[in-house]
């Protein structure tokens, strides 16, 4: 799965539970665009679990920012 299908996959889960409209990029910053507060990320990871199915563990969210730093996570996570 290339990066482009990662944030494409981001953004699709952004809209469908999130209500998110914008665009996101790489230097998107995930907590002030997608308003992430401890319901609102619950419910990213979780719907990020389904639509990747992958499962995202402890740790992994350290250093997550930006949409960049998510496909990265979500790339090792797939591959």
């Amino acid at each position: 799965m290339t990066d482009t299908e990662i944030r494409a996959g981001i953004a699709e889960v952004a809209r469908a539970h999130l209500g998110y409209e914008g665009e996101l990029l790489d230097d998107t910053s995930l907590v002030e665009a997608l308003r992430l507060d401890s319901v609102r990320l619950l419910t990213l990871v979780a719907e990020l679990e389904n639509h990747f199915r992958v499962v995202l563990e402890d740790g992994d969210e350290a250093g997550i920012e930006h949409v960049a730093d998510l496909v990265a996570v979500l790339r090792r996570r797939i591959g």
